[in-house]
């Protein structure tokens, strides 16, 4: 099996260099100038769209913003070099983020996960303030429902 090497992120290209390409029809849409440039357009539109799409998806309950953020800049990554750079410095902070929190007292991992499901409780009573109590759920929980602030 060839050692595959990493991408050299030293040059300041916007397209990914064909030698730091791993794929083999990627490497062959890039020797044709037309279909790269439909494909670099593609990637750019597609990658551009989920990024935009994290922002508006991110205070719905469940992950929504920051996986199809970074989702959104694997897709340029793939491609623009630049993303690329940015890709790895999110991947490194994401490293040592993780490795603080490792390091923390059980007590604080506890206050911080009460403190995580509180901002999701309270983004889904933000949800159902702004568009209603959904009528699929049992009566006995719109009646609760019905008597916080905001959702009578």
């Amino acid at each position: 099996m060839a050692e595959q090497t990493s991408p050299d992120r030293t040059d300041d290209n916007i397209t990914l260099d064909a030698q730091d390409d791993r794929w083999e029809w990627r490497r062959k849409i890039r020797a044709n100038p037309r279909k790269h440039l439909i494909y670099r357009i593609g990637v750019g539109v597609l990658g551009g769209l989920l990024i935009i799409a994290a922002p508006l998806t991110g205070w719905l309950p469940g992950p929504g913003g920051i996986p199809l953020f970074i989702a959104g800049l694997a897709v340029l990554a793939s491609e623009f070099e630049w993303a690329q750079r940015l890709l790895y410095r999110v991947k490194e902070w994401v490293k040592e983020l993780t490795a603080w929190t490792g390091k923390q007292p059980a007590w604080l991992k506890a206050l911080g996960t009460l403190a995580l499901f509180l901002c999701v409780l309270v983004a889904i009573w933000l949800y159902m303030a702004v568009l209603g109590v959904p009528g699929w759920l049992p009566d006995a929980w719109e009646d609760f429902l019905h008597k916080l602030p905001l959702l009578g």
